[in-house]
């Protein structure tokens, strides 16, 4: 089943899917939609006991919900309960929440936006761009995360080509590249910068984006013009690409005499950083927080 992965957002709470090309499409997480019709601070429990429920009035829904590995909080990929939008509608009537209908609003629009961009691909972009901007996300840094979206995909399709799978090969191989550049793991940057769920990307500064992108950049780069064989000579070519812009990193942070790592995340534009501190926000002044 060939699936491409994104998060979408449902008043500024994250939903994780998974786009079947085959089928044509969403499959999403059940956890996630839970999460955002009841507020529950355990929504994993809230589904687990909600399944039981419905197992024992009989219900053949809980029996048609597949299992797809989608990325955890941690970055891994763990096997999730998912539904295409369809189960979905059915699902959302068991649970009593104000938010049902403007959900389902919502999923219907999900479904019918892909496939207009699978008829004119601009528009993933055109609408990318329009929910950073509703976010508060600045010009110029949206410029720099659209690039830096273009140079990750230029990334994973070399990946892909040398036979690599996507999962935890590609995490470990992003790992990698991030240790390299940054001296952090992904799970550490995203420690350092107080994120749980949220998208590192959407929390990184422009400068720390660009330096990721040089990294990724390189990468790929790299790969192309030694043809790696294998995973483990994959793994090598990560880490010389990810050194490249560590030598980047460590010449600018001798020459400003400041760590191009910082803990500023989204909250923290939120809250309203001192005058002194906003050019480390990847953000502009109304800076919203991206799921």
């Amino acid at each position: 089943m060939s699936k491409q992965t994104a998060i979408k957002l449902f008043e500024e709470k994250q939903v994780r899917t998974l786009w079947d090309e085959e089928q044509e499409k969403w499959y999403i997480s059940i956890v996630d939609v839970v999460g955002v019709l009841t507020d529950s601070p355990n929504a994993r429990k809230y589904w687990s006991v909600l399944k039981t429920r419905l197992k024992a009035e009989g219900s053949q829904l809980t029996t048609n919900c597949s299992q797809l590995k989608m990325q955890s909080a941690d970055g891994k990929y763990y096997k999730t309960d998912v539904a295409d939008t369809e189960q979905l509608f059915r699902l959302i009537q068991s649970i009593p929440s104000p938010k049902a209908e403007p959900f389902k609003l919502w999923l219907a629009q999900v479904a019918a936006e892909r496939l207009d961009e699978m008829q004119d691909p601009e528009l993933s972009i055109d609408r990318a761009l329009e929910q950073y901007m509703k976010l508060g996300y600045s010009e110029n840094w949206i410029n720099q995360r659209l690039k830096s979206i273009e140079i990750r995909k230029e990334l994973t399709d070399e990946w892909k080509k040398r036979g690599l799978k996507e999962g935890v090969q590609f995490a470990t191989l992003t790992d990698i590249i991030t240790k390299a550049w940054s001296d952090k793991t992904t799970k550490e940057y995203k420690v350092f910068k107080g994120l749980k769920k949220e998208n590192l990307r959407d929390n990184m500064t422009n400068t720390e984006l660009i330096l990721n992108m040089l990294a990724e950049a390189s990468t790929k780069d790299i790969s192309a013009a030694v043809n790696p064989k294998d995973f483990d000579e994959s793994k090598k070519v990560a880490a010389q690409g990810g050194n490249v812009a560590k030598v980047a990193r460590q010449e600018l942070e001798a020459k400003t005499g400041k760590k191009v790592v910082t803990a500023v995340n989204a909250k923290d534009a939120l809250k309203g950083l001192p005058a002194h501190e906003k050019h480390k926000s990847p953000r502009g002044d109304n800076d919203s927080k991206k799921k």
